[in-house]
């Protein structure tokens, strides 16, 4: 696996975790503190993050942070 696959698995997973709560980008985007487009560019693969803001997504995703990195995209 790529470094580009990895991320773009992270992004699948996020979105697929936020669509499963019914949130939209700018929701969940609120929820942590960042910008909206920031989301956007994590979900399609496009943005290296780091693991401060992975906490963050996770925190107001109610998961924990190992969820998003590991297991398939549901």
């Amino acid at each position: 696996m790529t470094q580009k696959d990895f991320i773009e698995k992270i992004g699948k997973k996020i979105r697929s975790l936020r669509q499963k709560q019914n949130l939209t980008q700018e929701k969940l985007a609120d929820l942590c503190f960042l910008d909206r487009t920031y989301i956007g560019g994590i979900e399609r693969g496009e943005r290296n993050f780091s693991l401060i803001n992975l906490f963050k997504i996770a925190n107001s995703l109610n998961v924990k942070p190992e969820e998003i990195v590991k297991g398939d995209v549901d």
